[in-house]
C-alpha cells in the first residue's frame, strides 16, 4: 500500500511575460512551463507558509505543531513577513506562482496575518491576483466563521480537513469538530470559492471496514466540491494513537483491507467524474492543485515559518546549485532567529545532481501522467529516460508486468502500478544511481585522456 509522503515545488520565466498571466487569463497553465527555457527553473517558485500552532494535538499527528501559551499574533505576523521578504530576496525569483498556508492550524491565524504575508510577497515579486492561494481549514465553527474574512485577505482556495464523517472516529483521532460541522464548513467554503475547495479524508482508521468506507465516501461526494485528497492513516511512533495500538486499546485494519479501501476510493471517485492526477489527489477537470503540482513537477519552492522546508537556488548570495533548506522547528527560537538575522534557516544542504534527479523521479512518478521526456531533460540533458531506465532487467520486468510504462510520452505507472508505487521506486532509484555513477566515471576517464593528450610527457 502506498505510504503517502509529504511534500512536501519550482519554476521561472522572463519578467516581461508577467508570469504568463495575460496570455493565460491570469491562470498558470501546466503546459506553459514545459514550453519555456531552463531559466524558469530559478526565476519562479511557489511559497509555503507554516503556521505552527494548534488548539490541541490530534492522536495520530507527529507534525511540527505547538500549543501556544499566549497570543503572539503580532510577533508571528511580523516574523512571517520578514522571513518571506528575506528568502524572496535570497532566491532572486521574479514571480511567486502559488501560495499555500499550512500547519499546524493556519485557520487559527488572524486574517490580517494572511493579508500581511501576501502583501509582503507582492512588494518583492510579481504575484498575480489570480494566483492560487490556499489555506488549510479546521472545520470547526470558529474556522467556518472566518472563511469570508480569509477571502477578503486574498485566499481563493480552501483545503478542509474533514478526515472522517464518523463522529466516533473523529473522537478517536482527537479531532475537535463533528461531522455536521465539517459538512457546514464545506458548504460555506463552496459558497465563497466555488470549484476551489478541497476536502481531506482519511482511510485505514481504527476498526474501519471497506464497506463503511464506501458508504462514507459516497456521502462525502454528495456535498464535496471538485477536489479530494485521500490519506492513509499511518501509525507514527510517539503519538497517542501509536501507544493505544501498542497497548491493545485500539485495533487497525489489516493491510489488505486498507489496500481494498484505496482501490474502492479510486473506483468511486472515477465514477463521480474525478480524475486521479496523483497518488493521493483527485480532481474534476480544471480543479487540480497548482501548488501541489509544483512540488511533483520538481519546481522551486520557498518555505517560510517554523519547520518549513524549501528547495531553491540562493542566487542572491551567488548560489548556482539548488539547496534543501529547513527552518528552525521551535516557534520561540525561530522568532528570535528571524528578529536577529531576518530568517530562521537552521539547515541548508546543496543538492548533488543525483539527489536532484532522485527528487524529480520520486515526486514525478506520483503523478498519473508521470514524467515526460521534455521535463526530464530539463534536469538531465545528458541522459534521457530511455538511457537511464531502458536497459535495466528489473525495470524491464515492471514494464512487462504492465505496472510501468516507458514510451514516447515518458515514464509513468499504469493504473495498477500507481497503487504499488512504493515497491516500484526502489528499482528505479537503483538504476538511476547506477547510470549517473557510470556517466561520471566515463566523464572522469575522458577528462584524464584529454589531459594526457594536451600535456604529453
Amino acid at each position: 500500500m502506498i505510504k503517502h509522503t509529504l511534500p512536501a515545488a519550482r519554476r521561472a520565466f522572463s519578467p516581461g511575460l508577467r508570469c504568463f498571466s495575460e496570455a493565460y487569463g491570469g491562470e498558470i497553465s501546466e503546459d506553459v512551463f514545459e514550453r519555456t527555457g531552463s531559466p524558469r527553473l530559478t526565476k519562479q517558485a511557489s511559497l509555503y507558509v507554516h503556521w505552527p500552532y494548534c488548539l490541541r494535538r490530534c492522536s495520530y499527528c507527529n507534525f511540527n505543531k505547538y500549543i501556544r501559551r499566549e497570543n503572539n499574533d503580532p510577533m508571528m505576523t511580523e516574523c512571517l513577513q520578514r522571513e518571506t521578504e528575506t528568502l524572496l530576496q535570497l532566491s532572486q525569483v521574479s514571480c511567486i506562482t502559488s501560495v499555500f498556508f499550512g500547519g499546524g492550524t493556519p485557520s487559527l491565524a488572524h486574517p490580517s496575518t494572511i493579508a500581511a504575508v501576501l502583501e509582503s510577497v507582492s512588494r518583492r515579486v510579481y504575484l498575480s491576483d489570480k494566483a492560487e492561494v490556499t489555506l488549510e481549514v479546521n472545520p470547526t465553527p470558529v474556522g467556518k466563521s472566518k472563511l469570508e474574512d480569509y477571502c477578503r485577505a486574498g485566499v481563493n482556495r480552501f483545503s478542509i480537513g474533514v478526515q472522517s464523517l464518523q463522529d466516533g472516529d473523529l473522537k478517536i483521532l482527537g479531532r475537535d469538530h463533528s461531522s455536521h460541522q465539517a459538512l457546514q464548513t464545506v458548504e460555506e467554503a463552496r459558497r465563497l470559492c466555488p470549484g476551489r475547495v478541497s476536502v481531506d479524508v482519511m482511510f485505514g482508521r481504527p476498526k474501519q471496514s471497506a464497506e463503511s468506507w464506501e458508504n462514507e465516501l459516497s456521502e462525502l461526494l454528495r456535498v464535496c466540491d471538485d477536489h479530494v485528497s485521500l490519506y492513509q492513516l499511518t501509525l507514527e511512533r510517539g503519538t497517542q494513537l501509536f501507544k493505544q495500538v501498542l497497548g491493545g486499546e485500539v485495533t487497525m485494519p489489516a493491510e489488505d483491507v486498507t489496500a481494498e479501501m484505496y482501490q474502492c476510493a479510486r473506483r468511486i471517485l472515477h465514477q463521480h467524474g474525478f480524475l486521479q492526477y496523483e497518488v493521493s489527489n483527485f480532481a474534476r477537470p480544471k480543479a487540480v492543485s497548482h501548488h501541489n503540482m509544483s512540488y511533483w513537477k520538481g519546481r522551486q519552492y520557498i518555505g517560510v515559518g517554523p519547520g518549513a522546508h524549501g528547495r531553491f537556488v540562493p542566487r542572491g548570495e551567488g548560489g548556482v546549485v539548488r539547496e534543501a533548506r529547513t527552518q528552525t522547528l521551535e516557534p520561540d527560537v525561530w522568532i528570535r532567529e528571524v528578529q536577529q538575522r531576518g530568517h530562521g534557516t537552521r539547515r541548508r544542504i546543496q543538492l548533488s545532481h543525483l539527489e536532484l534527479l532522485e527528487e524529480v523521479l520520486v515526486m514525478g512518478m506520483r503523478m498519473s501522467k508521470g514524467i515526460n521526456h521534455k521535463h526530464w531533460e530539463l534536469f538531465s540533458p545528458q541522459l534521457g529516460l530511455h538511457e537511464v531506465f531502458g536497459t535495466s532487467n528489473d525495470v524491464q520486468e515492471l514494464l512487462q508486468s504492465g505496472q510501468l510504462i516507458l514510451d514516447d510520452r515518458g515514464l509513468r505507472c499504469s493504473w495498477d502500478g500507481l497503487a504499488l508505487l512504493d515497491s516500484i521506486l526502489p528499482a528505479l532509484l537503483v538504476m538511476l544511481e547506477r547510470q549517473i555513477s557510470q556517466r561520471l566515471q566515463r566523464d572522469h576517464h575522458a577528462d584524464g585522456q584529454t589531459k594526457r593528450i594536451s600535456n604529453p610527457q
